[in-house]
């Protein structure tokens, strides 16, 4: 059982960090928006509720785990942490709650298929959780091919195959196709879901990638063309 600790958030804290959130996201086109920060709020809050965490902390903490991604701050994968706990400092917040709500938004990252991402609390389990539900499901594939396109990216190469990243500098350095990132991150993350409450939700998103992916890959190859 991972452990829930109690804590002293002040009044409108929650507010002002989504406020401000909502403000440097805004323009995003990544799929790292304000909505997609939105909807990872409320499905952390959602799983708090069920699996017994510190609601208010995993509310802060799903608001401002990208606050600064390391993908878009040249890979500094302290940035985030970083940045969370000087904001939350400045917005009145004592140094053991933004060393708590830092921790989480360090634990969220995805490092790659070969590297172990395990969460110290219950809190940080339901946040990693909710930032990863809504990268799989109908929404996940949205935002997979939304960021690719920002970054660039082909969206599929059948000569590319994906890859099993064994540590966070080769994945942090991928740049392959969109569609073999369905194969590198989102397909793995169902069975990476550490809290009771997200692994039924990751199930029923998960089987919609495999369906995705069919239908993709049958038309890709001229599947019931004349």
């Amino acid at each position: 059982m991972l452990p829930r600790l109690p804590s002293d958030v002040p009044p409108g804290l929650i507010d002002r960090a989504a406020g401000h959130i909502r403000n440097l996201l805004a323009n995003d086109a990544s799929g790292h928006d304000w909505w997609h920060i939105w909807r990872v709020w409320r499905t952390a809050r959602w799983l708090a509720e069920r699996e017994g965490a510190d609601v208010a902390v995993c509310e802060l903490a799903a608001l401002l785990h990208d606050v600064a991604d390391w993908k878009f701050h040249g890979g500094d994968i302290e940035a985030g942490p970083r940045v969370a706990r000087e904001w939350l400092v400045a917005a009145g917040a004592d140094r053991e709650l933004a060393d708590r709500v830092a921790g989480i938004v360090a634990a969220v990252t995805f490092k790659g298929a070969g590297v172990a991402t395990p969460t110290a609390s219950l809190e940080a389990a339901c946040v990693q959780d909710a930032d990863r539900l809504d990268a799989i499901g109908a929404i996940g594939i949205a935002r997979a091919f939304a960021y690719g396109g920002a970054k660039g990216r082909l969206m599929h190469d059948p000569d590319q195959t994906p890859q099993h990243h064994q540590d966070f500098a080769a994945y942090r350095g991928n740049s392959g196709p969109t569609v073999n990132h369905f194969y590198e991150k989102l397909l793995l993350l169902r069975d990476r879901m550490q809290t009771a409450s997200g692994r039924v939700l990751a199930e029923q998103r998960h089987a919609f990638l495999e369906r995705f992916l069919e239908e993709f890959h049958a038309e890709w190859n001229l599947g019931g063309n004349p």
